[in-house]
């Protein structure tokens, strides 16, 4: 046979033998590194890949002698080497990078990618875009052309420092707020980008509110990112309302917004829509742009006996309860957002060190421990258990670990510090 025949017939037989070197190899580089952290050598992957392929051609040889030619045996080998050395790679680098505790709420609490995220002023911020292609939602009909493309093209801005999960909910209250919509589902990726299935209005602004419960909107200040579903506490000179928020507006919405705006059943006066009694009555407010809030409409939910002292307050006060997943997250990055860290520090000097000495450490002051492991022997809890303020007594000793918060500058000052 001719050469060009004879690299085909080899390039077959490779391919042929190389499938199962191939997975073995890659399954054995993605378990080596995955539970041990090492790499398994290249070397022993080729001499295992022969072997196994050593055996098919064997059985192959038996049922066609003539596989045996040089030319064709040479391309074979080289074939089965370069799939079992790429499936190798593959298997090691996801071994590497496949997290060791992967779980659901894992997945559920990362956040978006640094990337992505804008700040103004102190405030991160993303605009999240739809991917453009909205689905439709089982057992609903199917959205108005006019309403699918405004989807599909959309962007809504909303504040950076939640998890992904949080997110999610916002952009869907904002969207069954803004639109009517009857059902929204959201999957944001780390890119910030909108997969988007949802089902066309259906409803209004009475069917949102719950049996036994009054809508009210009311002219007052309107804090900075408010959100449907939001819990406020409401106060209204001696008196504290709980109500929640069915959509918020300021004026700065108002001069800036995007897309034309139903009718409004509220102007200056406050409106009161009774929970179900009038179906068919449209009332929608939509949510607090991400970039700020200022005097504006808000309409809450509450009790029916908290409608008349509300409609008669003249400057009622919000206050915003946390509803965040994670509420740790929420306050780490309030303390981000005043310019504090917090940072896991081990002492380094071997004399001690007390922050409550005034020859200490200059920024000590400005800096409090949270927590501290002590490496002594003192007690079984200080040698293996964390000690929480405020029962931290002042002196640190070398090797004790301790996590501690404080301004950026004074922090790394301190670190320097200590670990002297």
């Amino acid at each position: 046979m001719t050469l060009p025949v004879e690299v085909l017939l080899g390039l077959y037989i490779g391919l042929l033998t190389g499938i199962v070197p191939a997975f073995v190899a890659g399954s054995l580089g993605f378990l080596v590194r995955y539970f041990t952290g090492v790499t398994l050598p290249g070397f022993g992957v080729l001499v295992l890949a022969l072997s196994i392929a050593s055996i098919q051609g064997g059985l192959l040889g038996l049922a066609e002698p003539s596989i045996a030619h040089s030319p064709r045996l040479l391309v074979a080998v080289l074939v089965v080497l370069m799939l079992a050395l790429y499936a190798h790679n593959r298997g090691d680098k996801l071994g590497a990078e496949l997290p060791h505790r992967l779980s659901l709420t894992t997945l559920r609490q990362r956040t978006l990618s640094a990337d992505v995220v804008e700040l103004v002023g102190s405030v991160g911020q993303v605009t999240v875009r739809s991917t453009g292609d909205v689905r439709d939602v089982e057992g609903y009909p199917p959205l108005p052309a006019s309403l699918r493309e405004t989807l599909e093209n959309g962007s809504w801005r909303l504040p950076a420092d939640l998890p992904l999960s949080e997110l999610e909910t916002r952009l869907e209250e904002r969207l069954r707020t803004d639109y009517g919509l009857a059902d929204v589902a959201v999957t944001i990726d780390d890119r910030g980008r909108a997969t988007i299935e949802a089902a066309p209005p259906s409803g209004s602004l009475s069917k949102r509110v719950r049996t036994g419960r009054r809508a009210v909107t009311v002219q007052t200040l309107v804090p900075t990112g408010l959100a449907p579903g939001d819990e406020l506490t409401i106060r209204t000179g001696d008196r504290s309302l709980s109500a929640t928020v069915l959509g918020a507006r300021t004026e700065v919405d108002d001069e800036h917004a995007a897309e034309p705006q139903l009718e409004d059943p509220s102007t200056d006066e406050s409106a009161v829509t009774d929970g179900g009694s009038n179906p068919d009555r449209t009332a929608r407010t939509a949510t607090t742009a991400a970039t700020g809030g200022g005097r504006g409409r808000v309409t809450v939910a509450v009790a029916r006996r908290d409608v008349k002292p509300l409609l008669e307050t003249t400057s009622p006060r919000l206050v915003v309860q946390s509803r965040g997943t994670s509420r740790e997250f929420e306050a780490l990055a309030v303390v981000t957002h005043e310019g504090y860290s917090i940072r896991r520090l081990t002492v380094g000097s071997a004399d001690g060190i007390d922050i409550d000495d005034p020859d200490g450490p200059e920024p000590a002051a400005d800096i409090t421990i949270l927590a501290i492991r002590r490496q002594g022997t003192e007690t079984a809890a200080q040698r293996h258990g964390w000690v929480f303020a405020p029962g931290i007594d002042r002196s640190l000793e070398a090797g004790d670990e301790i996590f501690v918060a404080g301004p950026d500058p004074a922090l790394e000052t301190f670190a320097e510090a200590v670990a002297r």
